[in-house]
């Protein structure tokens, strides 16, 4: 009879230990897109990158684009030579290492230039998936699963 109820209980177990950590889409800047006089730090602040994750910057091209920069030529807004813009308006980018990234728009208004209007994000990626909704559930499931095989076997 004890196999039974730890059969039983091993088999939910296992069903539902395979829950993993999956990546995330961040639609950068929310329902705003990327555009001008937009705060993304504050948009970014309570959020969390990790590697594989993805940024999609939707904007209405011409009037938008998206260049990834180092840490000195987004505090300056210098805008990189043009091939390297991503343009399309539905503009994908997998998160493929740790660490800080940093993206500007390199199109411009008279004096100013989209960067220096507040269209930049600076973000921080760390290593590895973060955990799923799923995997926090199974983790607390498992708990309660070893909890409840602990009182099983001592019943029997």
């Amino acid at each position: 009879m004890a196999s039974n109820y730890t059969f039983v209980i091993l088999a939910i177990f296992a069903i539902l230990l395979p829950a993993t950590a999956v990546a995330k889409e961040y639609i950068v800047g929310g329902d705003s897109g990327w555009t001008v006089n937009y705060d993304y730090q504050a948009w970014a602040k309570d959020k969390e990158f990790h590697v594989n994750d993805t940024l999609v910057f939707k904007y209405t091209p011409p009037n938008h684009n998206v260049f990834k920069v180092n840490g000195t030529e987004f505090n300056n807004c210098t805008v990189p030579s043009s091939n390297s813009a991503l343009s399309s308006g539905n503009d994908v980018i997998t998160l493929s290492t740790p660490g800080n990234k940093w993206y500007i728009c390199g199109k411009g208004n008279g004096d100013k230039n989209h960067c220096q209007l507040g269209q930049k994000l600076s973000i921080t990626v760390k290593e590895g998936a973060a955990p799923s909704a799923a995997f926090k559930i199974v983790s607390s499931a498992s708990s309660l699963m070893v909890v409840a095989v602990m009182v099983l076997v001592t019943l029997i």
